[in-house]
């Protein structure tokens, strides 16, 4: 299996659309209500890399396997260094080992432009997600009990975080 990781381009749309978008219509896996269009994918993509945020996919065999993307999490100057990530990856090829490599891929780029944190905000029902950030060395710093809103009823979600600064051994000492 040789997969690629590269930049996302406009053209990468309709295959981001194909893992995100089931992925928004059938879960609580993201809050998000409603699916996102290509344009609209698209804009996401240059906006991100406009502001000098990671905007990648992993490539295999022409197609579009896996996403991940960051932005700072929240807004104002006080958060500059805080970033936010976004990994997904298609169904057939959870397990495959291209979630640690897009994440490893956020984490350099983002250690390169100086950011200090990467927050994942989490489903609390999506223990998968949990265990791979944990195993990939980020701590939980919380519950916001009820704090997202689908299928008609409210939803936790966890907060885990990554030191970008720290020495490698100790992100695997915290996992």
């Amino acid at each position: 299996m040789t997969v690629i990781l590269r930049d996302a381009t406009p053209g990468d749309a309709p295959g981001i659309a194909a893992i995100w978008n089931p992925i928004i219509r059938d879960t609580v896996i993201t809050f998000w209500p409603t699916e996102r269009g290509l344009p609209e994918i698209r804009d996401l993509i240059r906006d991100r890399q406009a502001a000098d945020h990671a905007f990648l996919v992993a490539e295999l065999d022409g197609r579009v396997a896996g996403f991940a993307t960051y932005a700072q999490f929240r807004a104002g100057a006080g958060y500059a260094h805080s970033m936010e990530h976004s990994i997904s990856i298609a169904p057939d090829l959870h397990g495959a080992g291209l979630g640690r490599r897009l994440i490893d891929a956020l984490h350099d780029h983002a250690r390169g432009r100086g950011h200090r944190i990467m927050v994942a905000a989490i489903t609390g029902s999506n223990q998968g997600s949990v265990a791979f950030h944990r195993r990939v060395g980020y701590v939980q710093n919380g519950t916001i009990p009820d704090a997202g809103w689908k299928f008609g009823r409210f939803h936790d979600l966890v907060l885990m975080s990554f030191d970008l600064t720290a020495p490698a051994t100790t992100q695997a000492t915290n996992a």
